[in-house]
């Protein structure tokens, strides 16, 4: 049961952490992944199955775009993602709603304590 909720909780969460990411500077594939694993102790760690659909969706959405790097000696061309003033509008509303229904949640769940 545990497993299954928090992979519901994730995945409600995980276009908004991925646009906030690209918020400061474009990031490709595996910098998301990492930077999602580091900044929280591994619990947020994907794998490219979960994560190129993510920014495919949001890319088809209008809320990130994407160009190819240039293949040099020491790194392969990479796919970098950017996130669009369309994105900034979403990921602003999806933090507001995030935080609405975190008070509902808090104000149930704290009751009588």
């Amino acid at each position: 049961m545990q497993q299954r909720f928090a992979q519901q909780m994730k995945k409600g969460a995980l276009d908004m952490l991925v646009l906030k990411l690209l918020e400061r500077d474009e990031k490709y594939g595996y910098q998301l992944i990492a930077e999602l694993r580091d900044r929280t102790d591994e619990a947020l760690s994907l794998k490219e199955g979960t994560l190129y659909p993510i920014l495919y969706r949001l890319e088809d959405g209008g809320l990130v775009t994407s160009r190819m790097g240039a293949h040099t000696a020491k790194e392969p061309a990479r796919k970098y993602y950017a996130i669009t003033d369309a994105g900034r509008v979403a990921l602003r509303e999806m933090y507001e709603l995030w935080s609405e229904f975190d008070g509902y949640v808090r104000s149930i769940m704290e009751e009588g304590q």
